[in-house]
């Protein structure tokens, strides 16, 4: 238990860390302060009557944007899902309450959000967990091994996309509770070698196609999950379903069954849930 609280006290205190020094996060806390010094010198200016209407729609957007970040921190999975929506919901907030004050203001926010989301990316989760950080190569040999695991799943991700920036944390935690010497994880980054999406049959075409995870036994793919509808051109996939799969997945590998025996496979597992 104890363990269990300083490991999350060490993830909240290098979170904070992050944010403090990451350009995108540096980038983001100056442009929401600037408002503070904007606020106060316009309040010299302004009439009155325009300033109590300021206040009300200042108050307004910050009961507004406390009540959709409580509804996210409930409902998002991911912490850096939370921060991505968090930002998104300020930014909007802010454009709104400086149009309010002056188009220019606003301009000048937007002109400022741009370049910010031009020049900077959000990090994603810095662990690593259990997994393995792999190169084609890398990869390829593991799976003709056969002293290596009999189980390997991994992830196919590409960095710069925001889906996989925000679900980068659940794979190495799962590593951890999961990773034994019949199931091992590792990680394949696709913006390394874009060559490999093609080998794999992985489309890069579209973000929402990314994480993809595949799972290998003995060094022959036997599922992969999301599966695209690609008439609805929609995935079923959800972070819940991963980690319910990969529960499944460990829990037949610790038992000792032969997935290809079993009645169900990992594949309809996975549909079924």
């Amino acid at each position: 238990m104890e363990k269990n609280q300083s490991d999350k006290q060490l993830n909240s205190i290098t979170l904070l860390n992050q944010m403090a020094s990451d350009p995108y996060y540096l980038f983001h806390f100056l442009a929401f302060f600037s408002y503070i010094p904007v606020r106060c010198s316009a309040s010299h200016v302004l009439s009155p009557p325009f300033s109590s209407y300021l206040l009300h729609r200042e108050i307004q957007a910050v009961i507004a944007f406390s009540l959709l970040t409580a509804i996210k921190m409930v409902r998002k999975e991911t912490w850096e899902a939370f921060i991505a929506d968090t930002l998104f919901f300020a930014k909007i907030f802010l454009f709104g309450i400086a149009l309010v004050v002056d188009y220019h203001l606003a301009l000048w926010y937007l002109l400022v959000f741009l370049v910010v989301y031009t020049l900077t990316q959000q990090p994603p989760y810095q662990g690593i967990g259990a997994t393995l950080q792999l190169t084609p190569l890398q990869l390829e040999a593991l799976l003709t091994d056969g002293n290596t695991s009999r189980f390997w799943l991994v992830e196919y991700r590409e960095l710069s996309s925001s889906t996989c920036v925000q679900t980068s944390r659940v794979f190495p935690e799962l590593s951890i509770t999961y990773s034994n010497k019949n199931l091992s994880f590792g990680v394949v980054d696709l913006g390394l070698f874009p060559n490999t999406a093609e080998k794999f049959g992985i489309s890069l075409g579209s973000s929402d196609k990314l994480p993809k995870y595949i799972l290998f036994e003995n060094g022959v793919e036997i599922t992969r999950f999301p599966e695209m509808d690609f008439e609805a051109k929609t995935s079923t996939f959800t972070i819940t379903k991963m980690c319910e799969v990969i529960d499944i997945l460990a829990k037949e590998v610790e038992f000792g069954k032969n997935l290809g025996d079993d009645e169900e496979t990992p594949l309809e597992m996975f549909d079924a849930l």
